[in-house]
């Protein structure tokens, strides 16, 4: 064995070694080899072979100057603890262990990271389990109802004025739909329905608040009263000549389901931005684009029933004309 070889080989190696020269010489037999070093006799007829094909310098372990999987790990841990720091600091474990794996590419497991931290001392976002509540059955279809609603909030951090986020998700699976716009009012509601009727077909139903833009606080007038008609807004107007159902909520509550959704977004949807560095609300909405898809992959159901009871728009509706709004523009 070479010098170099030596230095690096252990005494209980050289000893192993002196030993296999003697089964090798066949001054001891292999299973003498055996019992002299308590080994099994399998083990040393790997060494024997190591050996011959080796030489001297095939008695030293073959991990030998190679990282350990504990320096490895370590090497990782401190790489996500530091891109942890600098580009997820108000991230919970989970969307952080996403984050790491789509823009990072390094996979580590959601909990891993969560005892990473509690071990470094690290402060994270921790969300608080929502009380149980008895929340309303879905709807057994597709297209069945539609919840909608609008949520001003300061999406963009300060990199662009609040700006509201109207919002859309399917009763039955939770699939979400939505568009940024400056103000919640008539011509956002318009058009954001709009674009989902083209996207999506039109639903059988629409359940929403008594924002002024879904419900009109108009007065009823004497022959509306004889007749039992409503007054309506301009959007319950332009949703009833598509056959729509309108239906007003009485509480947030009971349209729990969008605003579960601006609560998750408000947290998942606001880091996004942040990341694609949005800073218009067309940049937003470009972002939207990417998101609500992989949104919907990840956390949609199926629907108790596979048909969509989305409908077509018929024949001779011009939808740049029923989604209009007359009278002047709002403020």
């Amino acid at each position: 064995m070479a010098g170099e070889d030596i230095i690096m080989a252990t005494q209980k190696e050289l000893k192993v070694l002196h030993v296999i020269r003697k089964a090798i010489d066949k001054v001891i037999t292999q299973k003498e080899a055996s019992e002299t070093m308590d080994l099994s006799e399998r083990q040393i007829r790997r060494k024997v072979k190591r050996i011959r094909e080796e030489g001297d310098k095939g008695i030293i372990h073959q991990s030998r100057g190679r990282l350990s999987n504990r320096t490895t790990l370590d090497k990782i841990k401190n790489k996500v603890l530091a891109l942890f720091k600098d580009k997820y600091p108000d991230f919970g474990p989970t969307l952080a262990s996403e984050k790491l794996f789509e823009r990072d590419k390094i996979r580590v497991n959601d909990e891993t990271l969560r005892l990473w931290l509690i071990k470094g001392n690290i402060p994270y976002k921790n969300l608080k389990k929502r009380p149980h509540r008895q929340w309303r059955q879905r709807k057994n279809r597709y297209g069945q109802m539609v919840q909608m609603d609008g949520s001003e909030h300061n999406w963009l951090e300060g990199r662009c004025p609040y700006c509201v986020f109207m919002g859309y998700i399917n009763d039955a699976t939770g699939k979400p739909f939505g568009r940024f716009y400056e103000y919640e009012g008539t011509i956002p509601a318009m058009d954001s329905f709009k674009r989902y009727i083209k996207k999506r077909g039109i639903p059988l139903s629409v359940y929403l608040d008594k924002h002024t833009t879904y419900k009109s606080t108009g007065k009823p007038s004497i022959e509306d009263e004889l007749n039992n008609i409503a007054p309506l807004s301009q959007f319950e107007r332009a949703l009833k000549e598509l056959g729509v159902e309108v239906i007003h909520a009485n509480s947030p509550q009971a349209k729990g389901r969008v605003e579960r959704l601006f609560e998750t977004f408000q947290d998942r949807l606001i880091k996004e931005l942040r990341l694609e560095e949005a800073k218009t609300i067309d940049e937003a909405n470009k972002v939207l684009e990417r998101f609500l898809p992989s949104y919907a992959k990840r956390f949609c159901v199926k629907a108790l029933y596979g048909d969509d009871l989305h409908r077509s728009v018929p024949k001779g509706i011009d939808l740049s004309t029923g989604f209009c709004v007359s009278g002047p523009r709002e403020p």
